[in-house]
């Protein structure tokens, strides 16, 4: 990498320190590449992305972030997991982490939050944005539908009685 190459790496790099909804930092030493391919295309679905990024470069695209206090996690062989979405890039890694031992969670940040591996895994477990807004469009449509209900069980009632009244005189 000549100088250029570095400079633009560390300022794509800080942009994305600065823009992420979450950055994960993991271990990833002896993974394969079909593997790293296999982790690359399951965070591309789920709205996130993976980079191997020099420790060094990495350190310096922190400065003057809110991410600045993850800097001492870059040691040994990183890479960096990010996504808009403060779930998808902890949900995927923490799942590849089950399935591939060389692949180790050592912590990350959202925002000026400091996780820890734990801290990345509690991120996974909860729902998505998209998930969340589901269930809130769901409440959100309940109580209409049960005040519809309501409202219309009268008018129902009263037709049952104003038809028995009916049937009663047709009988008669």
């Amino acid at each position: 990498m000549d100088r250029a190459e570095k400079r633009e790496m560390v300022s794509t790099l800080n942009e994305v320190f600065s823009s992420a909804g979450v950055v994960v930092v993991a271990h990833y030493g002896g993974l394969s590449v079909a593997k790293m391919t296999d982790l690359r295309a399951k965070m591309r679905e789920a709205g996130g992305t993976v980079k191997v990024a020099k420790n060094r470069l990495a350190k310096l695209a922190l400065d003057g972030t809110d991410a600045a206090h993850i800097a001492d996690l870059f040691e040994g062989q990183t890479l960096i997991a990010y996504s808009d979405d403060p779930v998808a890039a902890p949900k995927v890694a923490s799942a590849f982490a089950k399935d591939n031992e060389q692949f180790v969670l050592i912590g990350g940040a959202m925002g000026a939050t400091h996780l820890d591996a734990n801290g990345v895994k509690a991120l996974a477990t909860m729902p998505s944005l998209d998930e969340l807004r589901a269930k809130i469009v769901g409440m959100v449509q309940t109580p209409a539908t049960r005040i519809a209900q309501v409202v219309n069980a009268p008018a129902g009632g009263l037709a049952r009685v104003v038809q028995a009244y009916a049937d009663k005189g047709e009988a008669a």
